[in-house]
């Protein structure tokens, strides 16, 4: 389905089709309507004898033309425009790219595109690995976390009846 920008373009291509040619169709009847032969004085131009439809006619055609050709070159200035600045969008975004590897490289980050392909030892992995792995892929901050938690954890003090109570892990010699 045609969006509504597209249906007003077509809108406006049709009434100026058919503008033209009412103009066009009054240009004609005025021109046969119009025979007589006139005097043209224009400052030191003399014309004698000239019909009379083409007093109007002329300089509305030149003035049609003339509008034309400027439409034509101000819409071509606007295309070469549209074309040199989408080109230097595509340069910007490719120095933008190298700055970011350059940058990375200085940082020694990862590369953003080895992020984004998976990784070829996740298979040969272990099944508790491999979980851990993707987890560590899909979440930047859990890395430290995930660290962590390999680590053996003591277990915590367990709050049970209102008191604090400590879980036995070891037995400790007392007396």
């Amino acid at each position: 389905m045609p969006n509504l920008s597209h249906l007003w373009q077509r809108f406006l291509l049709a009434s100026s089709l058919l503008v033209g040619l009412v103009i066009g169709a009054g240009a004609t009847i005025f021109g046969y309507s119009n025979l007589e032969t006139v005097d043209v004085n224009f400052s030191v131009l003399h014309l004698h004898g000239v019909p009379l439809w083409t007093v109007a006619i002329v300089p509305l055609t030149v003035v049609v033309v003339a509008g034309t050709l400027y439409h034509w070159s101000n819409s071509l200035h606007h295309f070469t425009e549209h074309m040199r600045h989408r080109h230097r969008v595509h340069e910007l975004e490719a120095e933008v790219a190298s700055l970011r590897a350059h940058m990375d490289q200085v940082l020694e980050m990862p590369d953003q595109s080895a992020l984004s392909q998976p990784a070829r030892k996740a298979a040969a992995l272990p099944e508790a690995d491999a979980d851990v792995e993707t987890t560590r892929k899909n979440s930047r901050p859990k890395r430290a976390t995930l660290a962590v938690a390999a680590e053996p954890v003591e277990p915590a003090a367990v709050k049970t009846n209102g008191g604090p109570e400590s879980l036995p892990s070891e037995p400790t010699p007392e007396a």
